[in-house]
């Protein structure tokens, strides 16, 4: 039997993917191959984390699934843009992703590229487009780009990126840094969904900075445990496990060890519920996935 968390997960996913199905270009003339590149990852699977929490986030202040379900969308295909292009042979060079061969390593390096960079760019029409079709205020929607745009770009998701490669087999790198690393390169998209999800049904000042503080703790703790499951496994990776001790990647068990790394992740998880404290039952789903998030099996 399904716990609540799991019902929810569940349920949720179902709506983001039958909306991306919808939203996503099927061109039966697609004679280059870009649209069934796009369609590969983006409907490869995946637990749908990120749409999942800006939709929680929404009706944690009020908001319906029908109005922020299309921007939740738009956030899955800057994540699936943001693992096509990390998973380059001049990036990350893997070739597993959610446990099917990477984009490269099926349609070539080259229209990998094209496809990420056309979900990014096809993300942000979504926005403008379903966002205005929803009503949502012109001042409300710039708001948004702005907060998903400095999450992707050079303050956020790409300069975690590029940090992260510049770090790689450094021998006196601290834990600053990983945790800079991880607050950018994951965090920072992570906290774009939940802000987004609040800002677009209405959530005030005070509920926009305790979902900040919310985001930023899940998005480190969700991170960290994602490095403990890399050195002992765990089925839900879907990637070749131990990629990043090969790579010399730096993580938080590189740094200080598996124990210490769990109770870094608790702790934040502990944060991260108390962030939420005043808000009432509707945000009961975000508490569970700050749970779920954080106490991954490993």
């Amino acid at each position: 039997m399904k716990s609540d968390i799991e019902a929810y997960l569940s349920e949720r996913k179902e709506l983001v993917e039958r909306k991306l199905l919808e939203l996503l270009p099927n061109l039966n003339d697609d004679s280059s191959g870009l649209y069934k590149s796009m369609r590969y990852s983006v409907l490869a699977g995946g637990k749908r984390l990120r749409p999942i929490l800006c939709i929680a986030a929404s009706d944690a202040v009020g908001g319906t699934v029908e109005n922020s379900l299309p921007l939740a969308c738009a956030i899955e295909m800057i994540h699936t843009y943001s693992l096509i292009h990390d998973d380059l042979p001049s990036m990350d060079d893997d070739l597993l992703r959610r446990g099917k061969p990477t984009n490269h390593s099926v349609f070539g390096e080259a229209l990998a590229i094209l496809a990420g960079d056309a979900l990014l760019a096809d993300a942000f029409y979504l926005i403008a487009n379903e966002g205005f079709t929803k009503g949502l205020r012109p001042s409300i929607l710039i708001e948004v780009i702005k907060d998903l745009s400095m999450a992707v770009g050079s303050r956020g998701m790409v300069m975690g990126q590029a940090i992260d490669l510049s770090l790689e087999g450094c021998e006196d790198v601290t834990l600053e840094a990983s945790e800079c690393v991880h607050t950018l390169k994951t965090g920072a998209l992570i906290e774009a969904s939940v802000i987004i999800g609040g800002r677009i049904s209405g959530a005030n000042v005070y509920q926009l900075s305790r979902l900040k503080s919310y985001s930023r703790n899940i998005g480190l703790a969700f991170q960290i445990i994602d490095d403990i499951l890399d050195i002992e496994g765990g089925g839900e990776t879907g990637k070749n496990r131990g990629a990043d001790q090969r790579k010399r990647k730096v993580t938080y068990p590189a740094l200080i060890g598996l124990e210490k790394s769990r109770e870094i992740a608790l702790r934040l998880t502990r944060e991260a519920v108390e962030a939420l404290n005043g808000f009432d039952e509707k945000a009961q789903p975000l508490r569970e996935l700050a749970h779920y998030m954080g106490g991954r099996r490993y």
